[in-house]
């Protein structure tokens, strides 16, 4: 079976958002985010000196790469999706590009990305793995000049610490961070069964394209989600939480190709669609958010998109000591009682 026909089928999957700023849980001195956590340092505009000291006491305990897969294959998911690096800029695994990362930087010194390789190899789930390709805040060529403001805070990119446009070229983090990184979890894991891009902006098409043709050489079969930008993808991912009365059938007109906010399109070459959504309010973990969504409305929403020939990938956010909520595992057992039963 190829990859195209095992994502046609997979139907349901996790993804989760942990890093530095599962730590903070949303809040910072007294604030609370009123969006997605895992954008505070972004929100309350944290220096990045400042924030690096959250790496320097990194310490997830209780994370159990084991205990995550099996929860994810107790409710049926089939691949499993993690934020190897987000928009702050750290790494969950060890990078040789860039020592700000979970093995060089904190005392918990454990390869996070390669604990999750083996767990999911033991139980027979596909992994996926989510990396930002253009914003880095953590980069003062960081990317996202295009945009003005943020999803929840200061500055789309880091303005906080390096303001101004003039003079940032975003080839310079492309080449020192993004591809040598993109190159190092192609080749450390083991076989992915995606990778998971987000919001493009100023990176161009070539840098798309020159993405795409290094992970087809070091990994054929792995599938390549829409929000890489530029058109260079396998599989459409559909905007956040979004849920889609029909699923687009017809093949894109050039007018039709126009990119989304976040980079998506609207329609796959190859009829692979996903719908990427929480389980309350953030992708990351925000203690105060319990705006859940009911084990119904989960196992609904599955069904519903499952029938569209959709894939369904709800979204864990673990705390800082790498625990899962127990309202999110509680919502997602039940979820998949009810499904069983539809």
């Amino acid at each position: 079976m190829t990859n195209h026909e095992w994502f046609r089928q997979a139907g349901y999957g996790m993804m989760m958002h942990f890093g530095l700023y599962s730590m903070l849980g949303g809040e910072y001195r007294g604030g609370r985010v009123k969006t997605y956590a895992e954008w505070a340092q972004s929100y309350f505009g944290i220096p990045n000196q400042e924030y690096e000291q959250l790496a320097s006491v990194f310490n997830p305990v209780y994370f159990d790469a084991e205990e995550w897969i099996r929860l994810a294959k107790r409710c049926g998911m089939q691949y499993f999706v993690i934020t190897s690096k987000h928009h702050e800029g750290f790494a969950l695994f060890d990078s040789e590009a860039d020592s700000f990362n979970v093995k060089k930087a904190t005392p918990f010194g454990r390869d996070i990305i390669a604990e999750l390789a083996e767990a999911c190899y033991k139980y027979g789930i596909k992994l996926g793995l989510y990396y930002s390709q253009e914003l880095d805040w953590h980069h003062p060529h960081g990317g996202g000049y295009d945009k003005t403001t943020g999803c929840a805070g200061k500055g789309w990119y880091n303005i906080w610490d390096f303001p101004g446009v003039e003079g940032k070229d975003f080839s310079i983090c492309f080449e020192e961070k993004i591809k040598p990184q993109v190159k190092e979890i192609l080749t450390g894991y083991g076989d992915l069964c995606l990778l998971w891009f987000d919001t493009p902006g100023v990176i161009t098409k070539e840098q798309s394209l020159e993405l795409h043709s290094m992970i087809k050489k070091y990994q054929p079969d792995c599938l390549i989600n829409s929000r890489i930008g530029n058109g260079a993808y396998d599989y459409v991912s559909l905007d956040d939480n979004e849920i889609p009365k029909e699923k687009p059938e017809k093949m894109p007109s050039p007018e039709e190709c126009d990119m989304n906010s976040l980079g998506g399109f609207k329609y796959s070459p190859y009829g692979l669609y996903e719908s990427a959504g929480t389980l309350n309010d953030s992708w990351g973990f925000k203690y105060y958010d319990h705006n859940w969504k009911s084990p119904e409305k989960v196992a609904a929403n599955r069904k519903h998109l499952n029938d569209l020939g959709i894939n369904y990938l709800l979204n864990v956010g673990p705390d800082g000591l790498g625990r899962i909520p127990s309202f999110s595992e509680e919502i997602l057992l039940k979820a998949a009682e009810i499904y069983d039963k539809l």
